[in-house]
């Protein structure tokens, strides 16, 4: 079992910027892709980024390329979710999930097997 615990969320303008942070405990991160994804009222929970076991590759969704940056500490069991430059329709719920397979990881919330409680993220116009 992992346990995922978000933080750093809150109320932001547009145009600036939080850190997200996802600490896991009960096993090592090291043994999974891990993953952000957010949902926002009325919408269906979307994958925004993700990155390998090693960190050596990541995706981000086109909607936040070149604003959101998604990194992972395998020695803290934590990974992080720098956003900046901030849009009102970033403005969602966002969840860590940590997905097993070894290679890659999972566009779609099915595919992982362990979740973090969410921290809301608003952006406000």
């Amino acid at each position: 079992q992992v346990q995922l615990v978000e933080s750093g969320g809150g109320l932001v303008q547009a145009g600036g910027s939080l850190r997200l942070s996802c600490a896991a405990s009960g096993r090592t991160l090291s043994g999974y892709a891990m993953g952000w994804f957010r949902q926002a009222p009325g919408k269906e929970r979307e994958l925004v980024t993700a990155i390998t076991r090693s960190g050596d590759n990541t995706y981000y969704r086109d909607s936040v390329k070149g604003r959101f940056t998604m990194s992972r500490d395998n020695a803290k069991n934590t990974v992080y979710l720098q956003m900046n430059s901030l849009k009102p329709e970033d403005t969602a719920v966002y969840y860590c999930a940590a997905d097993m397979r070894a290679r890659g990881w999972g566009y779609s919330w099915v595919s992982y097997d362990y979740w973090g409680q969410g921290t809301q993220v608003t952006v406000s116009s």
